[in-house]
């Protein structure tokens, strides 16, 4: 089964899922005095409830089901999805008071009934998940903070959901729609289990050592990795990994990075940017220390887009993953001919153009730096990745091939723009995008 047909076969399935519920709504006993907006209402109510359980699923890295897609568009999309439960959520109590607003005369402190109360303590966890995401860099949490805040809030919203579900007892009083939404909750149990246990138990099987750490240009660092006394991964050019250092998988505190070395080689290289929190201490990383990777993730990668040859954009840090396709290639022996926008605040401080003029003898690869902070004399492109950048170097001859973009959100969506502008097929432009979170 291809790519296409697997990526149907998974919306389809998460589609079943969301709408499940609905379907004992529809097909069961229609509760005594019940309307239109009562029906309404419930219908969003379980709408809401069942995104909120496969949000589980979303973020547990289950490789089947996001490979077609590539792990940071599921991430997005999981932002996106909660945007929609929040909606379906809110109407939910909306549209019962709209259908009789003495109901909220039943809200009252230490006197409501357990499910109402059950509840409303679920929409202010459910709210609380949303603030401290979307707004965890303006509230000052930090990453490994925040996820397991996140962690907590959310299955507290998802076993409340389910009580005030269980607890109203309307739509729900059969024993196949009981038996659902048991299952719901056991599914999201056993996910948190196979993501807190049994995946760090295995990671904690096959662990790896630190070879070196490397100074690069711009504070960046390039991390080797060796398995010990395993095989190691596989891995496709260009796919990222979640790191653990100086702590357990069982820990919480792994962060995800682009993987910069070769396919080809038995090593796996990371290099780091030093941005803050995690990545602010990189550099005392001491050869011998042990590490854990989960991997390798993403579908961002040449093996994915075969063609006759690639245009590559880069801004910053974002040369990475491009530097593992290029490796790749180059240790392949692939003569399919690569054009690199690369672009950085100054000369000096761009990661890896050593070793990218080295490729060049390697590679049929042409490079067009650009440079925000040109140094004297400089004869290359300065400013932005504009549109007049790109019409000064692309031509008929990368008709059909295929556009890799990485770098900072801003930049994507700039160079995403421009290019459609000149013509180029927006299935040809592929995407990495950087924050997950």
């Amino acid at each position: 089964m291809g790519f296409v047909a697997r990526g149907i076969f998974w919306c389809a399935l998460y589609t079943g899922v969301i709408l499940s519920p609905l379907f004992f709504l529809l097909a069961g006993p229609v509760p005594a005095g019940s309307g239109f907006l009562w029906d309404l209402s419930a219908a969003c109510g379980f709408i809401a409830a069942a995104i909120m359980a496969t949000m589980f699923a979303l973020t547990a890295r289950f490789k089947r089901p996001v490979a077609p897609f590539g792990i940071d568009l599921v991430y997005y999309f999981h932002r996106l999805i909660a945007l929609v439960a929040l909606f379906f959520l809110l109407a939910h109590p909306l549209l019962l008071l709209a259908a009789d607003p003495r109901l909220l005369l039943f809200v009252r402190p230490r006197s409501s009934p357990y499910h109402l109360e059950a509840g409303i303590a679920a929409f202010a966890c459910f709210i609380a998940v949303m603030l401290t995401s979307l707004w965890r860099r303006r509230l000052n949490i930090g990453y490994d903070t925040w996820r397991k805040l996140h962690a907590l809030l959310s299955v507290l919203a998802m076993v409340l959901t389910v009580v005030h579900i269980q607890g109203v007892g309307h739509y729900v009083d059969t024993a196949a729609s009981s038996l659902l939404w048991s299952a719901i909750l056991s599914g999201c149990l056993v996910t948190i289990l196979y993501v807190r246990l049994f995946k760090p138990l295995r990671l904690l099987a096959r662990p790896y050592r630190v070879v070196s750490i490397v100074g690069e240009a711009g504070r960046a660092w390039t991390l080797t990795l060796r398995p010990d006394r395993h095989a190691g991964v596989s891995f496709l050019p260009g796919q990222f990994a979640w790191l653990t250092l100086w702590s357990s998988p069982f820990s919480m505190t792994e962060h995800p990075f682009s993987l910069s070395s070769s396919a080809e080689s038995a090593d796996i290289g990371f290099t780091i940017k030093e941005l803050g929190d995690f990545t602010s201490g990189i550099s005392r990383v001491q050869p011998g220390q042990l590490a854990f990777v989960d991997a390798p993730y993403g579908a961002f990668s040449i093996d994915r887009l075969p063609a006759p040859g690639y245009v590559f954009v880069a801004g910053g840090i974002g040369i990475a993953p491009l530097m593992s396709m290029l490796r790749t290639m180059a240790d392949r022996r692939d003569r399919r001919p690569v054009l690199l926008f690369y672009a950085y605040n100054t000369r000096e401080e761009m990661t890896f153009r050593e070793q990218l003029e080295e490729l060049r003898g390697r590679l049929d690869l042409d490079i067009v730096y650009v440079l925000k902070r040109p140094p004297n004399r400089w004869q290359g492109e300065t400013g932005l990745l504009r549109e007049e950048v790109f019409r000064r170097h692309l031509s008929e001859m990368h008709d059909g091939f295929e556009f890799l973009v990485c770098g900072p959100v801003a930049m994507i969506a700039a160079v995403e723009q421009a290019l459609h502008r000149l013509g180029v097929p927006m299935r040809s432009i592929h995407t990495e995008l950087f924050e997950l979170v």
